[in-house]
């Protein structure tokens, strides 16, 4: 009997960690991945390289060329390192391998595109629970670096409902009722134990210099509320025009 997988999305805030804590106690049996952990469909946080540049990394950072190797997971041809995962003082160390992801515009449009179908697609349809799997990382993406149209992204993700087809998942999708209330919350939580702010400016500052931000003139908090309602409404879209009878909704009240 196949198990079913879980996609967990849903905003910044709207308490993602939280559901996947719930889903992995009810569902002990499911392998779950977060976002930073080595995933079968998933790269956020993660190195996409080809042999020639894995072995470049490991030569530039020849000192902690044991923790790399450590963090890395050879998929045929293609090492991915959890280079966050990796704890070191080297300076611009996490900002020079940021580069090899496949996010932020590192790759171009249909190159990206095919990355992501071909994961999906060769994912093994094992059960499991994934944190921003299928819409977050991707879908940032597509709006802030590609400047994609919602009917454009809403093709994409057909796309990607056929590579699914035959495997047993659901989407768990989180709302909150007050957008710009829950990113207040979440601002204040990651933050240190002196109040600085951790989270925060670095999210604006993706936001305001992707091409879409600048686009857009998107700055701050306002900003980034008029950037998620834009995401939220589109996600909504996806999920009832693509996944129809396969994903559920929870509304979190933010007050509460």
């Amino acid at each position: 009997m196949k198990k079913t997988t879980y996609f967990v999305e849903g905003i910044q805030g709207s308490g993602k960690s939280t559901m996947v804590g719930k889903l992995a106690k009810e569902n002990p049996q499911l392998h779950v991945y977060q976002e930073g952990d080595y995933s079968p469909v998933e790269l956020a946080w993660c190195t996409y390289n080809d042999e020639s540049t894995y072995t470049e990394i490991l030569a530039k950072y020849h000192e902690i060329a044991d923790e790399i190797r450590e963090k890395t997971v050879k998929e045929v041809d293609k090492y991915i390192i959890r280079y966050t995962q990796i704890l070191t003082d080297i300076e611009g160390f996490h900002r020079d391998l940021e580069q090899y992801e496949i996010y932020n515009g590192n790759k171009g449009k249909e190159e990206f595109e095919q990355i992501v179908l071909k994961r999906f697609q060769n994912w093994d349809g094992e059960g499991s629970i994934f944190e921003c799997s299928i819409f977050q990382n991707i879908i940032e993406n597509q709006i802030l670096f590609f400047e994609m149209e919602d009917d454009e992204i809403i093709e994409f993700y057909k796309k990607v409902k056929s590579v699914l087809e035959g495997k047993d998942y659901k989407i768990v999708y989180l709302e909150v009722d007050d957008i710009e209330k829950a990113e207040t919350v979440i601002r204040k939580e990651r933050s240190d134990e002196q109040g600085k702010e951790l989270w925060f400016p670095l999210m604006t500052r993706y936001l305001e210099e992707s091409p879409y931000g600048k686009h857009y003139q998107l700055k701050g908090m306002d900003g980034l509320v008029s950037h998620l309602q834009h995401r939220v409404k589109l996600e909504r879209r996806i999920l009832n025009e693509v996944f129809a009878g396969q994903f559920v909704v929870h509304t979190r009240n933010i007050d509460r």
